[in-house]
């Protein structure tokens, strides 16, 4: 591992003490697992992911309308021109 000096406000120090103590951690892995979470939530998706991600919402609202798939565009178009329903 690699030694990092960070400056922390009182109150940061303060919460991430009482949380680690609840948790029965070191402040310092509070703080490497707060790191890894926003390294994760940078990364770009892979494509399996982007994949699932959208099945997981395909089917999951409706229009209303029963020919979408036939008159996509022109309901697109619709929208974009401020006519949409």
């Amino acid at each position: 591992m690699i030694r990092t000096q960070i400056q922390l406000t009182e109150e940061q120090s303060r919460k991430l003490k009482k949380i680690a103590r609840t948790k029965d951690v070191s402040v310092a892995e509070l703080i490497r697992r707060s790191v890894d979470r926003f390294l994760e939530a940078q990364a770009d998706p892979s494509y399996e992911e982007r994949k699932r991600r959208v099945l997981e919402l395909a089917g999951k609202y409706a229009s209303g309308v029963s020919d979408t798939s036939v008159h996509h565009d022109e309901y697109l178009a619709d929208i974009y021109a401020g006519e949409g329903k």
